[in-house]
């Protein structure tokens, strides 16, 4: 049995996988939106 190396399926896994790790990381840079204060948001939209 010979052994070759499919370049370009290697090339596209590495690329899905990579592209699949910077979408994890893209999603966890957000920073959450902790204290949030009610009484101004309400003076904002009373106006």
């Amino acid at each position: 049995m010979g052994v070759t190396q499919l370049k370009r399926k290697a090339r596209k896994n590495r690329a899905i996988s990579n592209n699949k790790v910077a979408s994890i990381k893209r999603l966890t840079l957000r920073p959450n939106i902790e204290k949030v204060e009610v009484e101004v948001l309400k003076a904002e939209a009373a106006k």
